[in-house]
């Protein structure tokens, strides 16, 4: 036996695809599809944050550059107000990092649901939903994978894009 993909939830072999308990045989399983769902407003949200988080000090720097040009001080008070504006951006470095980080393992997950669906035994089924996008993915890929392996056995099988119909490919 062939393991594909093994988390605390989801195992996929090369016999069967185990969600949450539930075990649904490969040979049982005929085509298997996807669908995702509406975008979250919350997850696009933090996205928004998080560059309101990363643009805020240079804002806050540029202003102040402004400020002190438009103020017409003396050399040193325009000095110390253009210093400091240019600390306020410099102090967003070491921010950046763990904020741009953030950022993309908020792309990595996504913002949608995904829902894997399959016909088993003549009726269709949800296998698993999640909305963490990387995760189905590799899900995905792995239920391919094993249908693909057990292909020769069962020829009626097949795995589409949402909902689509195969169709057989050009390429060897």
């Amino acid at each position: 036996m062939i393991t594909y993909y093994d988390d605390r939830s989801v195992q996929v072999t090369s016999t069967a695809v185990r969600v949450d308990g539930r075990s649904y045989p490969l040979a049982e399983l005929g085509m298997v599809w996807h669908r995702r769902g509406n975008r979250s407003w919350r997850v696009l949200a933090g996205r928004g944050a998080i560059g309101a988080a990363l643009a805020g000090p240079l804002v806050a720097a540029v202003l102040g550059i402004g400020l002190a040009v438009w103020l017409h001080r003396s050399a040193v008070v325009t000095i110390a107000i253009v210093g400091a504006s240019v600390l306020v951006g410099l102090g967003i470095g070491p921010l950046a990092d763990v904020l741009f980080e953030h950022l993309d393992r908020s792309y990595a997950r996504g913002s949608r649901e995904l829902e894997m669906w399959a016909r088993w035994r003549g009726r269709p089924v949800r296998l698993l939903h999640t909305g963490d996008a990387l995760r189905f993915g590799q899900i995905y890929r792995a239920v391919q994978r094993a249908m693909e392996g057990n292909q020769p056995a069962r020829r009626q099988n097949a795995i589409g894009t949402s909902g689509s119909s195969p169709r057989p490919r050009s390429r060897p």
